[in-house]
Formats: C-alpha cells, sequence, structure tokens
C-alpha cells in the first residue's frame, strides 16, 4: 500500500480479544475486524485493553516485517556477524550496506526496510488510545483498581510511542513528528523533525509512562510481552544512550538493575531466554506460542540447519562470519559460546539462539519458530549501564558489572588498561547480545565515541561514517507521496 502514513490514510486496527483473558497468545493474533468506530468503541475496560493490545500487535507486525527479518535486517546484518558476501540478493545489499539498490518491486524487503509506514501505525493506535482511554468511565472497570488499570493502559500507550520513535531515530535519525490522532480527512503533510528533537518526544513520553506504569504487569501472563515500568526505564536508558547522555543513562539503567525485578539466566541454560519470560526478560515481542509463530518468516529459518531446522539439510540460508566468531569468542570456556552456536569450527558455524522449533505435522515437516524477539534483557541494560559509567569515567563501578557479566558466561575477570574498557564493555554486548538486534546500533555509539568503525570489511568508511551512511534513506515512495520530505542526507546524491 502506497499511502503515506504521515498522510495518515490509516484505518483503525484495534484487536478485540476473543477471550480466555488477555494473554499475549491472544492480543498478537494480529487478524484486524472490520474497523469498529471510535464513536462505538472505547466503552469498557475489555475494549480499553484491546485497543492498547493492537499497538503490541502492530509492534509485532514492525519488527518482523521485510519478510520476518526487519529487527535483524537493521540491527545485525550489516555487520560482520554475517559474511560480506551474503548472497546477491535483497538481504545480501542490506548487509553490505547497498540500502540506496533500486528496486522496481514495492513489494520487496527493501522497498520495506526503507519505508517507516508500519512504524506509523503504532504512533497512530498510541494516539488514538492516549485520546480516547481517558472517556472510558472508571465504572465499567472490572479491576479491583479501576483508576490504577486505565493509568497502565495510558502508561503502555505512551510507551508505545515512544519505542517506535526511537526505532525510527536509530534507523534513519530525524522523522516527523505526529502526535495526535489526526483525522484522515484533514490530514495534512508534515516535513522530517530533527533527530533530536524526535529523541527528546521519546523522553517526554517516557517521563508521561513512568508514574502510570506499574513495577509489575497486573496480569502475569503478559510479562516482558507488555511494557511495566521496568521496560520504560529500560527504553530510557537506551535512549539517554543514543543521545550521548550517559549520566541520565546510567541513572535510568540503574532504576532496572537495582530493581530486583529481574535476574540473570544460567549460561548453560542460555537457550531459555529466547524462548521468552524468561527472568531476564524485560520487553519481548512475543512468539513463542504456536498462534503467535512467526511461520517460516522469521531468523531461525535463516539462520538454522539440520539438526536444528530438519528442513534444511545444507548450510544456512545465511553465512555467519567464522573469523568474526573465534575473534569475538577466543576464550572456548566462554558459556555463550557453547550454549548458542553449533559447527564451530566449520565453514558454517550457526547461531541456535533461535532453535526452539516445534513441527506440526508428521516426520518433522512444517516447522514453526517459536522465539520471542528479545527486545530489551538485564544483561543489555547491565552492560548499557556498565558503558555509560565508563563513558563518566565511574570505571570501577563499570568493571564490577563487566566481571559480572563475563563471569556469568564463565569468563574470567577483565584485565585491560581503563583506557580500553569503554570499547572492552561493548566489545562484551558484541558477545552477550550477538544476533539480537543490538549490535549495529553498539557500533554506531562506538564509532561516534571512539572513531573506532567495527562494522566489517567494505560496509562503512571513516568518511561515509561521519557524512551519516549509517541512517537508512527513506524509499522514494515517500517522498513522491510527501512533497515536504527530504532525503537522509548522506543517501541524497545516490537514490
Amino acid at each position: 500500500m502506497r499511502s503515506n502514513l504521515i498522510h495518515h490514510q490509516i484505518k483503525l486496527f484495534l484487536v478485540v480479544l476473543l477471550l480466555l483473558g488477555s494473554s499475549c497468545k491472544d492480543f498478537l493474533d494480529l487478524a484486524p475486524i472490520s474497523s469498529p468506530t471510535d464513536s462505538n468503541f472505547w466503552k469498557n475496560e475489555k475494549e480499553a485493553d484491546a485497543a492498547v493490545a493492537a499497538g503490541y500487535a502492530l509492534t509485532r507486525k514492525a519488527l518482523y516485517a521485510a519478510d520476518g527479518m526487519a529487527h535483524f535486517a537493521y540491527g545485525d546484518l550489516p555487520t560482520a556477524e554475517f559474511v560480506s558476501t551474503l548472497g546477491g540478493w535483497t538481504f545480501g545489499d542490506v548487509g553490505r550496506v547497498n540500502w540506496s539498490l533500486g528496486i522496481s518491486d514495492i513489494n520487496s524487503p527493501m522497498v520495506q526496510l526503507r519505508s517507516y509506514n508500519n512504524f506509523y501505525r503504532i504512533i497512530d493506535q498510541a494516539n488514538r488510545c492516549m485520546k480516547f482511554l481517558p472517556t472510558v468511565p472508571l465504572e465499567e472497570f472490572t479491576s479491583s483498581d479501576a483508576e490504577a488499570a486505565r493509568n497502565h493502559l495510558m502508561g503502555e500507550a505512551y510507551f508505545l510511542r515512544a519505542f517506535s520513535y526511537f526505532y525510527m531515530a536509530r534507523v534513519w535519525g530525524g522523522v516527523p513528528l505526529v502526535l495526535e490522532s489526526v483525522d484522515v480527512t484533514k490530514a495534512e503533510h508534515l516535513s522530517r523533525a530533527t533527530e533530536q528533537e524526535v529523541l527528546d518526544q521519546c523522553v517526554k513520553d517516557l517521563a508521561a509512562a513512568l508514574p502510570l506504569l506499574r513495577m509489575t504487569h497486573p496480569d502475569q501472563n503478559n510479562r516482558a510481552v507488555r511494557a511495566n515500568k521496568g521496560a520504560a526505564y529500560a527504553l530510557l536508558a537506551h535512549v539517554y544512550a543514543w543521545k550521548g547522555d550517559y549520566q541520565k543513562c546510567a541513572e535510568a539503567a540503574a532504576m532496572v538493575t537495582e530493581s530486583n525485578l529481574y535476574s540473570l539466566v544460567d549460561r548453560s541454560q542460555y537457550l531459555t531466554i529466547f524462548k521468552g519470560k524468561s527472568p531476564e526478560g524485560i520487553f519481548e515481542i512475543a512468539s513463542s506460542d504456536p498462534n503467535e509463530s512467526a511461520g517460516s518468516g522469521s531468523i531461525a529459518f535463516r539462520t538454522l540447519k539440520t539438526p536444528y531446522l530438519s528442513t534444511n539439510s545444507g548450510n544456512a540460508e545465511f553465512t555467519l562470519n567464522s573469523g568474526y566468531l573465534n575473534e569475538l569468542y577466543s576464550d572456548p570456556a566462554d558459556l555463550r559460546l557453547q550454549n548458542g552456536f553449533a559447527f564451530l569450527g566449520t565453514t558454517d558455524p550457526i547461531s541456535i539462539k533461535y532453535a526452539n522449533i516445534v513441527y506440526t505435522q508428521a516426520n518433522q515437516t512444517m516447522p514453526i519458530a517459536q522465539n520471542n524477539i528479545i527486545v530489551f534483557r538485564l544483561a543489555d541494560i547491565k552492560l548499557l549501564e556498565a558503558e555509560a559509567l565508563a563513558a563518566t569515567d565511574r570505571n570501577g563501578e563499570a568493571r564490577q558489572i563487566l566481571n559480572e557479566i563475563r563471569a556469568k558466561a564463565g569468563l574470567p575477570e577483565w584485565s585491560g588498561e581503563e583506557a580500553d574498557l569503554f570499547e572492552a564493555v561493548m566489545e562484551e554486548r558484541q558477545r552477550e547480545l550477538f544476533l539480537e538486534g543490538h549490535t549495529f546500533y553498539d557500533l554506531v555509539r562506538l564509532g561516534r565515541r571512539t572513531g573506532l568503525l567495527k562494522f566489517g570489511e567494505g560496509r562503512i568508511s571513516e568518511t561515509d561514517f561521519a557524512a551519516g551512511k549509517y541512517y537508512w534513506p527513506l524509499d522514494p515512495i515517500l517522498l513522491r507521496s510527501n512533497p515536504k520530505l527530504v532525503q537522509t542526507p548522506f543517501w541524497t546524491s545516490r537514490m
């Protein structure tokens, strides 16, 4: 669909839960009913919850766009995790940062990755929730504390909008800001706000969300797959890290790490993290139930092979960079290496983080992947806190956290010089968060702070990094439909 979402040519996506309660498997069945109007919706708590749940379903759709690969295409493919010769087709060009590739098929993954439409669908739904949730009568809430229940839903809406804008800020830099639910018949073209303005809005939204959200979710079936106060602080820490405000990043991260809500999973049980809702999980995109599964459109089907995926008896579709793996996991005692990979020492090693596969037909046929996308987890936020502490010369505290994560992985304490501590923390993040959608953004932050570029051979030169090549271009479809939009600066003469 070619409609420009800044025009807000969007229908109301409300997923009504056909209920066995409000479990995540219900709200992620993205099958919108025939767009109910606002005038006959928003009558009670069930409908209010369904409206917010639709925002999570749309978030899932955004991160699974581009043949199920969007989250990983943005965060992992353009790094040394994969070989630079990753196929001669669309995802190969994604990995080589050849993002200006001319595409005639509007359904191509490259076109989808260059378009922000899916994120504005989330934002439109969040804006609608913010507008109409206050109109739902408290007497129509069945929760014991009706006001707290409505407040929590409002907090989730603010979280979803902040998450969407933060995600877009990392991908495209500045994007248009839409902060109200807009009548599609009256919508106006909007130009791109600056990246700083977008990030500042994220901070404002999270400041609004935090007093409304509870520390724990009222329904523990939705733990980690719907936002609570811990998820909001985790997002805030990431926003501040991307802004380069490491003092505030450390403060926000500490609100998570010192909350006692989360605990690190024993690394001998490392793969349980990726099934979802582990004690370590903070915010996840649910896919762990059969009716939530990404089917064949997920990272699992491109990185696994037999015996972890019976339907692929050859090499993995996406080839990991064995040289990079050997360098990154130089200590064979690393429990993340031992428990997170297979076929090490061959030309086709694989990550088995997403090997939670079930088969729906006889003889191990019709596989579906049931792994959550782990957006934020405790090890991520601990290492983000260490990154912030190292950046603000609190080296002893940073080293302590770094060594905690290393000890959990079965590694000795880091013994390097303080001048190298920031880089060491970022490298530990690469080990800990391999193929989880973080590495590319971590490398951008490393490059910004230290000048070290570690994206892999031929991807981004020093000159191109300084010119902002790490931001994606907008697809020409968006520019044609909104004359106020301008191309991402680096790509202006290349599209």
